[in-house]
């Protein structure tokens, strides 16, 4: 899977991206057993590259999908990053080995519970989980010094922009003009002035809210 990754990266990778991974978020992706993170059922493709189901009408991101969001934050020691469609929990722990603490939410309560479970067994001890509506981000732990978003958006939640600190990092997949998404990394200057940059089409599920609550008219 790795060999994969890193060919396909190569592949691509642009501006503002480095052109190679870096070794620390490439050993982060080798050391997360990723069928722990998947159904029992779809363990022999746990460590093919691409996305898989979990249940709930949720997936497991393609492990080359994870590298670029992970690379694009450009983690350091001593950064909280807030993991928003936290699903089974998979890249919350890839992001625990480079931050110091994580925080993810995940609307639905039964994959936060098992992902909860899942990352205290396997010992990811700075990775905090709840259950609830990730456009509204986790405010008692903000600000982030990088988010990501793990699912599709129409537009960026304003809650979630006022969470990302000064000089931080937000990735998401967002609505464009392709069919499905533009995956964007949105960087906010010490000034507060945010700047979008395309990286490439993906195509994630839709994050969704909680039952009753509209979404954002388009």
């Amino acid at each position: 899977m790795l060999s994969e990754i890193v060919s396909q990266y190569r592949e691509v990778a642009a501006a503002p991206l480095p052109p190679l991974l870096d070794e620390e978020v490439l050993a982060a992706l080798g050391s997360v057993p990723r069928h722990e993170f998947v159904p029992l059922e779809r363990r022999e493709s746990a460590y093919l590259n691409c996305a898989l189901p979990i249940g709930h009408g949720q997936t497991i991101s393609q492990p080359l999908v994870v590298a670029l969001m992970t690379q694009a934050l450009c983690l350091r020691p001593g950064d909280k990053v807030l993991e928003l469609g936290s699903g089974s929990g998979y890249q919350a722990a890839v992001l625990s080995c480079l931050a110091t603490e994580v925080y993810g939410v995940e609307l639905v309560d039964d994959l936060c519970v098992q992902a909860r479970e899942r990352l205290r067994r396997l010992g990811y001890s700075n990775v905090e989980l709840r259950s609830g509506d990730g456009h509204l981000g986790w405010p008692q732990k903000a600000p982030f010094d990088a988010i990501t978003v793990g699912a599709a958006v129409d537009e960026v939640p304003q809650a979630i922009l006022e969470q990302l600190k000064p000089g931080g990092r937000l990735i998401l997949p967002l609505r464009g003009s392709r069919v499905g998404q533009d995956l964007t990394l949105i960087e906010k200057d010490h000034a507060g002035a945010l700047r979008e940059t395309f990286l490439l089409p993906v195509v994630f599920v839709p994050f969704k809210k909680p039952a009753g609550v509209a979404g954002p008219r388009s």
